[in-house]
């Protein structure tokens, strides 16, 4: 067998590692902060984030100005869904095999200009609902590379120390841009409309791969693999099939995805026909919940210790599931907000606490691939939950 290569990293560079004060005691909220890399990464993810939610929220209202259906709306999530169904395992063997880095500059770039075409599309006034089925299905596509690849670049930016701060700071950025987008979308539509939501969310992505290019990465081993792409997948199912902690967090986050989140898509019907509410607390429910999984993600990144992630995972388990029972049958609009926040609140610590612990389970030879099996289960089989 050949010898293990070593990649350069495109310059040379200071160690950046070697040079961080140590992981004290106090206060380490924001200690994953200290990496320039993540820097570069926490600041490009949010702003695009927040165009791509302001992208979600234009195209649902695109949608359904020009079909007046919902289940055109169901199609286009169902078309987002069945690539990253399919793809993410070869996916994760791909983020194994080449830079991680280099691989979301392109997922990204693929992401920007599916992004300029709804905008082309909407300007042009010629949008047509099978061009978002389209657009939605090249879109899961990219995102069936991207989300293995941008799990499995955080270790390598920040070290296995700051890793578990590194995810909560990720979870905090993107539930921060899950209430600011809408928002934003909100003004835009009534202001200038969908096709200017679409073109800033292009625009967006510039942060990320600016940020992505601007990146001084340690030197990573890069092996030549005798074997072919389907053997490395077989490898890795193998991998996480025979660790049984990773294979029960990976089939922990496949029943949550389905049957613990699906509560989401029938929210609006929820509020009509139970709470007798109209759009306004529809949307308070929903900054509710938004406000939760802040809430969550900032308790995680304050510090929860190794010894205690598996037992506010098993009690999070428990309480999670009593919360969404309570809720489905609550017809006070003021309890539901409360409990709305305790969903958010469930949610993100679940979620995240399953990303921390598989993460610092997994050997970097098979992390894209266990992170591919694991965007599957949170990506890939939500939408059947839903259905």
């Amino acid at each position: 067998m050949r010898r293990p290569m070593v990649e350069q990293p495109d310059e040379p560079m200071e160690p950046i590692l070697s040079s961080l004060p140590p992981n004290t005691e106090g206060n380490t909220t924001f200690i994953a902060m200290r990496h320039r890399n993540f820097q570069l990464y926490f600041g490009g993810q949010l702003i695009s984030n927040i165009g791509t939610w302001m992208q979600i929220i234009a195209q649902g209202w695109v949608v359904y100005q020009i079909s007046h259906s919902e289940l055109a709306l169901g199609l286009v999530a169902f078309a987002s869904a069945i690539p990253t169904l399919v793809i993410s395992p070869w996916g994760g063997v791909i983020v194994d095999r080449m830079s991680r880095r280099n691989l979301l500059i392109m997922t990204q770039s693929g992401a920007m200009l599916l992004a300029f075409a709804l905008a082309a599309l909407t300007f042009a006034n010629v949008m047509q609902e099978w061009h978002v089925i389209v657009l939605s299905a090249l879109l899961g596509v990219v995102n069936a590379f991207d989300a293995p690849a941008r799990q499995a670049l955080v270790p390598e930016m920040v070290g296995k120390r700051d890793l578990p701060n590194a995810i909560a700071l990720n979870s905090i950025m993107f539930n921060s841009a899950r209430i600011i987008g809408p928002a934003l979308a909100g003004l835009m539509l009534a202001l200038v409309g969908a096709a200017w939501c679409f073109t800033i969310n292009g625009i967006s992505f510039f942060a990320v791969i600016i940020g992505l290019w601007l990146m001084k990465l340690p030197p990573r081993q890069r092996i030549n693999h005798t074997t072919s792409s389907w053997q490395q997948l077989v490898l890795g199912i193998q991998y996480a099939a025979g660790n049984r902690e990773i294979s029960a967090l990976i089939l922990l986050s496949l029943v949550f995805s389905i049957f613990g989140i699906s509560y989401f898509t029938i929210l609006p019907a929820f509020v009509e026909k139970t709470l007798h509410q109209g759009a306004l607390v529809y949307g308070w429910i929903n900054a509710a919940s938004g406000l939760g999984a802040v809430t969550g993600a900032f308790l995680l990144a304050h510090r929860v210790s190794n010894g205690r992630r598996g037992q506010l995972l098993v009690w999070t388990n428990i309480v999670f599931p009593l919360l969404l029972i309570y809720f489905s049958f609550t017809s006070l609009y003021p309890l539901s907000l409360v409990l709305a926040f305790g969903l958010g609140l469930g949610f993100m610590i679940q979620f995240t606490t399953i990303n921390t612990l598989l993460q610092t389970r997994v050997e970097d030879e098979f992390r894209g691939r266990v992170m591919g099996l694991y965007t599957i289960t949170f990506f890939g089989f939500a939408p059947f939950g839903a259905g």
